[in-house]
């Protein structure tokens, strides 16, 4: 048998709309071995993910078809590769799951709302294996804990007698109980990282032989993310398994990746080996996005952009042509200028002249844990004695882990949840003693942009209205007045005033978020929250986002807390960090320092998981890995 689990050749996937037809993935030819994993790099729209479909057979017909090409794939249980083009559909669902798994990107419209996440998880593994209910339940508990959404036993037994007075008898039924009441939750009472994660576990559930994983971290904390590369990696070469690793991120390429496909516009634009593709870029648009991406250890005045290495013309076939510009990573390094730790400890001294804008407390947030019968039996502490000033202008970064308490901190900040105690001062008001007509006034001086903009934005409002709904909420003005400031906002996060009609759909994520932001300006905030604000985006998308909220903070004199569990994205935008863990404040000082000198072992682990990306830690990967 050979050591191509997956040889791709000249595939073209089309689809048709009502004006034409779309070139999802142009003639295009790879190779996965087995022990291997490649890594397809591209931004949204580039066809990378179309084409991880097509070999699982689910490209939607209509509107799209599989046109052209060979996917040659080399079964378990066959001398020699098969063609899945010539494989009808009865018999392509035995391969589907048991020897090709797919981990999708978005958990939530992959797993049924309706039937418990352990229900789902033990289907899965019976569906191929003939084990007991008892058996697949045991199981599906195991890998929970193999992909981190349930924590090792002794680590569960420790946590359970800290918590409760129980005797040691006691703790086995305990442990089993908490598994249980995994199993038997709903999506819904999952976070996305626990969703997707699930996800994963379901994929690695009957051992295949190629594993397609989709964007599988983009939920999930670095440190989080960090173990399901660990695990990915392990599972492979535990297994012999081939892997395709799709990701918009060159960082998480590095971290995983043997070699690597780098498409645009539906085509590969660059194929070889990792170190080759780090070491030595050839295409513009691979620059682009090695360089985009925020480097801790470099403090960069604003973000290079994928512009800033090509440009893209349009042929009078309508064809797009891509031209590398004259000037490499150095170059355009050199124009995005470093800042002087100087010029970043003169700003602080500078903010911190003036009283703080926002002032918190002793912020206790506490959520009641219920039992059988609806009563409470103890409270959760989300947010546990938190103080700190945010100075007028300032960004001040908010980082840890799902379920640390930030977007619980955030939404306390602007009374979208009550907390149990403390205090919130807001230009010496403390927010708290506000009354409603009190607190719709200070809501036009602060704004939260969400992580989500397609379900921040109403599908049946077009984005004009959109901007225009809190000057109209408000009533600050005539119609006329309304229009004509939406119109410089959206001219002024980079948006043609010409779309206002548009509609969210009709927008790409990076342009929906834009629209999120012009609307949170609306008002003329002084202060907003952005909570993962960039998460979703892809890594040019982002640097494009971050650098827009840079200029406007300049131009707008805006004050921000910037929430993220990615620490490099955080350094890049602020002057201060605040790193929470479990409700409460690990440490707080400047980015530059944090990064530098990490008072905690929580933070250094932060740190250590961030995927930088560098030749080094390709090369020390691949050492390991022979050694």
């Amino acid at each position: 048998m050979s050591d191509t689990i997956l040889n791709v050749r000249n595939l073209q996937v089309q689809f048709k709309t009502d004006e034409r037809i779309i070139k999802a993935v142009d003639s295009i030819s790879f190779q996965v071995r087995r022990g291997r994993t490649l890594g397809i790099v591209g931004e949204s729209g580039s066809g990378k993910s179309v084409t991880s479909l097509a070999v699982m057979q689910l490209i939607p017909n209509p509107p799209g078809r599989i046109t052209s090409g060979e996917i040659w794939f080399q079964a378990r249980d066959a001398q020699e590769p098969i063609d899945l083009l010539t494989v009808p559909e009865k018999q392509i669902q035995k391969y589907r799951g048991e020897q090709i798994s797919m981990i999708f990107q978005e958990p939530m419209t992959s797993l049924n709302p309706v039937y418990t996440c352990g229900f789902q998880l033990v289907e899965a593994i019976r569906q191929h294996e003939d084990i007991s209910q008892s058996e697949a339940r045991r199981r599906a508990a195991a890998l929970l804990q193999e992909v981190r959404v349930l924590p090792p036993d002794d680590e569960m037994k420790r946590r359970i007698l800290e918590e409760q007075s129980i005797s040691d008898s006691e703790i086995d039924a305990e442990l089993n109980r908490q598994k249980t009441s995994m199993l038997d939750r709903y999506p819904h009472e999952l976070s996305g990282g626990q969703l997707q994660r699930i996800m994963i576990a379901m994929a690695i559930a009957c051992n295949p032989t190629l594993l397609i994983a989709d964007e599988p971290t983009t939920a999930l904390d670095v440190t989080v993310q960090a173990t399901i590369l660990d695990l990915l990696r392990e599972l492979r070469d535990r297994r012999g398994m081939a892997m395709m690793f799709i990701t918009h991120d060159l960082g998480l390429i590095a971290e995983i990746a043997d070699d690597v496909a780098v498409m645009y516009e539906g085509k590969i634009v660059e194929y070889g080996s990792v170190l080759e593709i780090f070491s030595n870029p050839k295409h513009p648009y691979t620059r682009g996005l090695l360089t985009c991406r925020p480097q801790p250890h470099r403090r960069l005045r604003f973000l290079p952009t994928v512009s800033d290495f090509m440009e893209v013309s349009m042929l009078p076939t309508g064809e797009k042509l891509i031209q590398a510009k004259k000037q490499d990573v150095q170059a355009v390094l050199a124009e995005a200028q470093e800042v002087s730790e100087a010029e970043l400890d003169q700003r602080l001294q500078d903010l911190q002249k003036h009283a703080p804008l926002v002032s918190v407390q002793n912020l206790q947030v506490a959520f009641p844990v219920r039992g059988v019968f609806g009563q409470t039996k103890r409270y959760l502490m989300a947010v546990n004695d938190v103080s700190f000033d945010v100075y007028p202008g300032e960004t001040l970064g908010l980082v840890g882990e799902s379920g640390c308490g930030k977007s619980t901190l955030a939404r306390t900040l602007l009374r979208l949840i009550e907390p149990k105690q403390g205090k919130i001062f807001f230009e010496d008001q403390d927010i708290l003693k506000l009354s409603k007509s009190q607190l719709r006034q200070l809501r036009r001086e602060a704004q939260i942009i969400f992580q989500n903009p397609f379900s921040s934005l109403d599908p049946r409002m077009n984005i004009g209205d959109a901007v225009m709904e809190p000057l109209v909420i408000y009533g600050r003005g005539n119609r006329k007045q309304y229009r004509e400031r939406a119109e410089y906002l959206l001219q002024r996060v980079g948006l043609d005033p010409k779309w206002m009609r548009r509609y969210p759909h009709e927008f790409s994520g990076g342009q929906r978020q834009r629209i999120c932001i012009a609307r949170s300006l609306a008002l003329n905030p002084k202060f907003i929250i952005c909570d993962e604000s960039v998460s979703a985006l892809d890594v040019s998308v982002q640097a494009q986002v971050l650098n827009l909220l840079k200029e406007l903070q300049a131009e707008f004199g805006l004050t921000y807390i910037f929430i993220s569990h990615d620490l490099s994205v955080v350094k890049f935008m602020s002057d201060r960090i605040i790193v929470m863990n479990r409700g409460k404040i690990e440490e707080i000082g400047t980015a530059d320092t944090i990064y530098s000198k990490p008072q905690t072992p929580y933070t250094r682990q932060l740190i250590s998981a961030i995927p930088v990306g560098s030749i080094d830690r390709i090369q020390q990967r691949q050492q390991s890995r022979s050694a």
